[in-house]
């Protein structure tokens, strides 16, 4: 070995010199670095992790936003609809109330149309009895009495109107 140059004493010293060089790379360097690598490591994975935890609770959160608006919107429609079925019913009611009103106020017209035709008919009947006791004096020239003849003349009005009723 000394033709290449190594004699034992040097080796010795380069081994103990290489020893001492390792020894102090590990502890002052090697030990640093990965101590510093592995925490940075750590770090990256604690950022990721973090990361991983912030998506679920925004896809939670988006989720849970999504539940309460669609439940909003449902309520919104639930409610549309109960102001529609309000009103329809308000409407029925007034269409009601209004038909019950046009049916009294046509109850209360035809029974004044038939009390004032009955009243017309009375004042002609009694019209036309005074015209026919006229008459009736004037062709015979003498007074005839009204009471006695009365029922005769309600007869007689009686079959007018009914043949010109017919």
């Amino acid at each position: 070995m000394e033709a290449l140059g190594i004699t034992l004493p040097g080796l010795l010293t380069q081994l103990i010199s290489f020893t001492i060089l390792v020894f102090v790379l590990y502890k002052f360097l090697y030990g640093p670095i990965t101590r510093m690598l592995d925490e940075r490591a750590e770090r990256i994975k604690n950022s990721l992790e973090a990361a991983e935890r912030a998506r679920t609770e925004a896809a939670s959160s988006a989720a849970t936003v999504e539940q309460e608006m669609v439940k909003a919107r449902q309520e919104g429609q639930r409610m549309i609809a109960d102001a529609q079925e309000a009103a329809r019913r308000a409407s029925d009611q007034i269409a009601e109330r209004s038909r019950l009103q046009a049916e009294e106020i046509i109850a209360r017209a035809e029974s004044e149309i038939g009390q004032q035709r009955d009243a017309a008919i009375e004042d002609l009947r009694r019209e036309f009895a005074g015209l026919a006791v006229l008459a009736a004096e004037r062709i015979v020239e003498r007074e005839l009495d009204v009471a006695r003849h009365q029922e005769l003349i309600d007869r007689v009005l009686e079959e007018g109107l009914s043949s010109r009723n017919n």
